[in-house]
């Protein structure tokens, strides 16, 4: 509570937040671009064999060459030698499976009216190389898994600001060299970087944002950021349909973080984090730019060592001990809410990208089932909001899970030729998806201490970045069972929802700042007997009195 009563001193929710908030939502308009980009530029257009004598025969009918040369309907193989008689007036075949054919041993031919260049076009990832298509996108997810991992430990160690700074430069740097990638291989590494930072930009993000805002703000900051996303759903159906070739796509969206490298440079470090680490004067002096900055320059000039000892004395004793990722599962209330918060992050994200990356399947316009895939966010996370704020987190949580399980469970049940009753569900299921990845990234932020908030958030991360990971392969278990998909997405949240009622509320509590903080949440009437025995600091404003 008595960082909480520091912010409120130097200015509450002021110029500096509105602007830090600004400066932190601009990057992840771009993130949806990158986290959703193979969904253009590895479309899959139509294809079939490109044919070794179709550039010395000119005087044929194209659609004659191709009915003697590639068996209808076949997109894999093509006939070893033309089929002249199939041309003639009775020379049409019911079944041609019997003639020799062969493998595409000249490449393809692709349908180049609605992607001019892709990388399933550059590098023929089609017929038995077609699972590299979902290769490369596994390997930029496994690539956020592994920058979670690594960045979150490193953020709580050398600040929050550094490696957001760090993170911008990575993706802006190799998304660009992706661009320019000479063959699939090296394409796939440079993915693989970028989802490192794209994992460190949205786990600082969070953090920064959180650690700055008053405890009445963190909802609304929370959901004003995810809409940002949203917006950049929009943003990408519209460059993605204005620019066809990947090449220049992968380009046009990675060259933005060079500039948010270059202003992170104001962006300040979390004073939080500094008393967490011992560097009290320099958390001191970031307090005081901020009181400045909000228009509060006596009250920040009145803030010296000793006040701010006072106000966070117990968390400056937490400082002294050293935290690792163990601290996750030591203790029981810390440890019950890490297990049930990787339940929740790993169907959210298992069932949201089992969704938003198979945009091809549907049977309407790409660009304009992206449109609607990101419009659908907007009530989502609007009715997410309020139930976050007037309800809570917990309900929110449970309820957004169980229902989106629920809408993809329907599809089961749903004939496959009612595809807009199908597509339908399935937009209505990314929704509450949607509502809740914005409440659980709120939620995990005040869930855990800031000692280890960052790891905890790595641990989280990892856990959805598995999730992402896997849908593609349950999706290709379809080819056998096709309602299994439908089951799994669906029974997945269904699941965590059930599992989301274990968590602790945190609807109007201060974020805490040490484990045993947490711990003590879950005994009220005797922390606040405890609480009553001790008197306040003198220097402690009387309106944090209670129980945190």
């Amino acid at each position: 509570m008595a960082f909480a009563s520091l912010l409120e001193h130097v200015g509450g929710m002021g110029r500096f937040q509105v602007a830090s908030v600004l400066l932190l939502a601009l990057p992840i308009l771009m993130m949806a671009s990158h986290n959703l980009l193979q969904n253009f530029t590895a479309a899959t257009s139509d294809h079939r064999c490109r044919l070794h004598w179709e550039a010395n025969v000119t005087s044929i009918d194209p659609q004659d060459l191709l009915k003697v040369s590639v068996p209808q309907g076949e997109r894999c193989r093509r006939f070893v030698t033309p089929q002249w008689w199939l041309l003639e007036a009775n020379g049409s075949a019911p079944n041609t499976s019997w003639l020799e054919t062969e493998p595409c041993r000249d490449g393809w031919t692709y349908d180049r009216s609605v992607f001019t260049s892709t990388i399933i076009t550059e590098w023929d990832l089609v017929c038995s190389s077609r699972s590299l298509k979902q290769l490369a996108q596994s390997l930029y997810m496994t690539g956020i898994l592994v920058g979670g991992i690594i960045i979150g430990g490193l953020s709580d160690r050398f600040g929050r600001r550094s490696l957001l700074t760090w993170c911008y430069l990575q993706m802006g740097t190799m998304g660009i060299c992706s661009s320019f990638a000479p063959t699939f291989a090296v394409y796939c590494l440079f993915r693989f970087l970028t989802g490192m930072a794209f994992s460190g930009i949205l786990l600082n993000s969070v953090s920064l944002s959180l650690e700055w805002m008053p405890t009445r703000t963190r909802a609304i900051v929370g959901t004003f950021m995810g809409y940002w996303y949203t917006i950049g759903q929009f943003l990408l159906a519209g460059v993605a349909y204005a620019i066809p070739d990947w090449r220049w796509l992968q380009f046009t969206v990675s060259v933005p973080f060079l500039c948010f490298f270059l202003y992170s440079w104001w962006l300040t470090e979390s004073a939080r984090w500094l008393v967490m680490v011992g560097r009290s004067h320099q958390a001191l002096k970031e307090l005081q730019k901020v009181a400045r900055i909000n228009g509060k320059k006596e009250e920040g000039e009145k803030l010296d060592i000793e006040v701010l000892r006072s106000y966070m004395q117990k968390e400056m004793a937490s400082s002294r001990s050293h935290h690792t990722a163990v601290d996750l599962v030591r203790t029981p209330v810390v440890r019950r809410i890490s297990c049930c918060l990787c339940f929740v992050w790993f169907s959210t994200s298992f069932a949201y990208y089992g969704l938003a990356m198979d945009l091809q399947n549907f049977d309407f316009n790409i660009y304009v089932i992206q449109l609607v895939f990101g419009a659908v966010d907007i009530p989502a996370k609007l009715v997410s909001i309020l139930t976050i704020t007037f309800v809570g987190r917990r309900f929110t949580q449970s309820f957004a899970l169980i229902l989106a399980g629920l809408a993809i469970l329907a599809n089961v049940l749903v004939p496959r030729d009612l595809r807009t009753l199908r597509t339908a569900l399935a937009v209505f299921g990314k929704g509450c998806l949607a509502a809740s990845f914005n409440c659980v990234f709120l939620y995990t932020g005040e869930l855990y201490p800031t000692v280890i908030r960052q790891t905890g958030m790595g641990l989280s991360n990892t856990m959805a970045r598995l999730g992402s990971i896997t849908a593609p392969l349950v999706k290709m278990a379809g080819e056998v069972f096709p309602t299994l998909p439908f089951i799994i997405y669906g029974a997945a949240p269904v699941v965590s929802g059930l599992v989301a009622i274990f968590l602790p509320e945190t609807r109007d509590k201060a974020l805490p700042e040490t484990v045993e903080e947490v711990e003590g949440r879950t005994k009220p009437q005797k922390d606040e007997a405890q609480h009553l025995q001790v008197p306040l600091e003198p220097t402690q404003p009387s309106s944090t009195t209670g129980p945190c």
